[in-house]
């Protein structure tokens, strides 16, 4: 699972521009500017009622997620033979882990910050924000694949060029993602091609074609 999400970043890199590891791409920037739309999405307000939108903060931080890994593939940290012992904390996150909200926002303040200091990707800080939730390994995959699709379908419907629709039939893309992915019933290896697809079918519906 870890080497597919490698490979897929990997992938989806060189999309973005075929020579991403020589462009100096600021990864660690948007590692911080995600946390900071994750903790909107959780809420932070103490001046109004908020409900934390749990779908979307699990997104943000596969968000985050994507920036770590091309981050440490661009340092040559991720590697076969470093990644089993590199990821073992995060692949054993507890579901079962007690979640506090307080405590939540602040792991993902110190993931902000150190992303800053640092200016690198501060890995154990990304693994004490999936417990503090918490998420596991095998959803943060899930959700990890069905993001990266939506992010080459972006791609290729001119996201780039600023051509694409990020909102469909008034809500985000992302929206749809998480409501597609509920409703996938297919083998797992057919999951990236059935939900491009599906994206295709309601992208198209809400621009009217």
């Amino acid at each position: 699972m870890i080497e597919t999400m490698a490979g897929m970043q990997a992938a989806y890199n060189r999309e973005v521009h075929p020579q991403w590891e020589q462009q100096g791409f600021r990864f660690y920037r948007a590692v911080w500017v995600e946390c900071a739309e994750l903790l909107d999405h959780y809420g932070w307000k103490w001046w109004k009622h908020q409900r934390p939108d749990l779908a979307q903060v699990k997104l943000e931080i596969v968000d985050i997620w994507h920036f770590g890994m091309s981050d440490m593939l661009r340092a040559g940290t991720l590697r076969p033979d470093t990644a089993a012992a590199m990821l073992a904390p995060l692949v054993a996150v507890d579901a079962a882990a007690q979640h506090e909200p307080e405590a939540f926002r602040e792991s993902v303040e110190q993931l902000a910050l150190l992303s800053l200091r640092d200016q690198g990707f501060p890995l154990p800080a990304f693994v004490d924000v999936l417990r503090a939730l918490p998420l596991p390994f095998d959803e943060l995959f899930a959700l990890y694949v069905g993001k990266n699709v939506l992010n080459s379908f972006r791609l290729a419907h001119g996201y780039k060029a600023g051509t694409y629709a990020k909102r469909w039939s008034g809500r985000e893309d992302n929206e749809h993602l998480v409501e597609l992915l509920a409703g996938l019933d297919c083998p797992p290896s057919e999951v990236p091609e059935t939900l491009y697809a599906e994206l295709s079918v309601r992208y198209q519906a809400s621009r009217g074609s």
